[in-house]
């Protein structure tokens, strides 16, 4: 593996791709959506305004971090949770939100947003690894 490109596999990318949909759909769902405040990031608004994040910035927080060893048949329930739970999210109020420890508190829109530019970081990622 050239480790220029990532120091872990295509599984550990699908796998904390999996986990953070699946967490954040999560919290979204068991949030308050009258405590959500609306609230001015900078590095939020940058990275949507660019819709990709810049390589080997972030750090995964231990909750969405795969395990040393990952099984196929637990990235392949993760992602029929994360298709069940992305569904679940048009349901929810518009002020359902979640707080991400760089870019502040999310709504849903934003939650939406954020799971697109976070997972096409790590598809990029994947391809990249795939083609090296």
């Amino acid at each position: 593996m050239n480790v220029d490109v990532s120091k872990v596999a295509v599984a550990w990318h699908l796998d904390h791709s999996l986990k953070v949909i699946n967490q954040i759909s999560g919290a979204l769902k068991n949030s308050d959506p009258k405590e959500y405040k609306r609230n001015i990031n900078f590095i939020r608004t940058l990275v949507f305004i660019m819709g990709s994040m810049p390589r080997g910035v972030g750090i995964a927080p231990e909750s969405v971090t795969p395990p040393a060893k990952i099984i196929t048949e637990n990235i392949l329930s993760q992602l029929e949770e994360a298709r069940q739970k992305i569904l679940e999210i048009d349901t929810l109020e518009n002020k359902s939100h979640f707080t991400h420890s760089v870019f502040g508190q999310l709504n849903k829109k934003q939650t939406k947003k954020f799971f697109k530019i976070h997972t096409k970081h790590h598809l990029k990622i994947i391809k990249d690894i795939l083609n090296e």
